[in-house]
């Protein structure tokens, strides 16, 4: 089998891994929307919305039950969520969603990744004037006519509908997005996924080679950190 078998073997072991890391992510969603609104997904729109975003990555039925066995059983430990925001090498300005049941391990994480890149942890909200925070929900317009279901969203809170490379994804401002939730839900569309993201409304684009080597691998590092959610950043993608 020789080199190629190895070439696909490593790809099949970094796909598992990266399964395994949205596993625990979707895991940890469950348990923080159970503890906020219940266990049962009839009375509790985020743990549904968690449960179809699992579906989404092909994440089992089993472990969904799981997730929510552990997250309703008396001994499991509560999730706290933290951000942290920083700047990169180059100035790239880094926020990094977190959930944890241990914060000292996990400021101690992203402040040791931040300093081996030559970056600076900075304060909570300090950066709320480069990301927006929207919603965006992928769905299924199942043959509906775009235009006319434009008209029908706008009064959930409808900011954009835009089609790209055969996905309809639906934008609202991050405080509609129960609302577009609970109007996409009564007009019967189906929802693939969605997620609450935080989009840079400005970009750093003049860094270095060597800068961006190092942010790039920065980022790879938090990414893997057991208690990271989400990245955001706003380096400029290579068009």
């Amino acid at each position: 089998m020789g080199r190629i078998f190895e070439t696909r073997k490593h790809k099949m072991f970094a796909r598992y891994a990266k399964m395994a890391r949205q596993f625990t992510r979707i895991g940890k969603e469950i348990a923080m929307a159970c503890k906020t609104g219940g266990s049962n997904p009839d009375l509790n729109p985020r743990l549904r919305m968690v449960m179809q975003n699992a579906k989404s990555i092909n994440m089992p039925k089993h472990n969904i039950d799981a997730a929510i066995k552990r997250a309703t059983d008396k001994d499991t430990s509560d999730y706290e969520e933290i951000i942290y925001e920083g700047y990169g090498p180059g100035g790239v300005a880094v926020l990094i969603e977190t959930a944890t049941d241990n914060t000292n391990r996990t400021v101690a994480s992203v402040r040791m990744y931040f300093n081996k890149y030559g970056g600076t942890l900075g304060k909570t909200g300090s950066l709320d004037f480069i990301f927006d925070r929207k919603g965006i929900f992928e769905i299924d317009p199942a043959g509906k006519n775009v235009e006319d279901l434009e008209l029908e969203l706008i009064d959930f809170g409808l900011e954009e509908i835009e089609q790209a490379e055969g996905k309809t994804f639906v934008y609202v401002p991050f405080n509609e997005f129960g609302n577009m939730q609970k109007g996409l839900e009564d007009l019967g569309i189906v929802v693939v996924s969605a997620e609450k993201e935080r989009i840079p409304n400005t970009y750093v684009d003049n860094i270095s080679a060597e800068q961006k080597e190092d942010f790039l691998k920065m980022v790879d590092k938090l990414e893997d950190d057991e208690d990271v959610q989400s990245v955001y950043h706003n380096l400029k993608e290579d068009e």
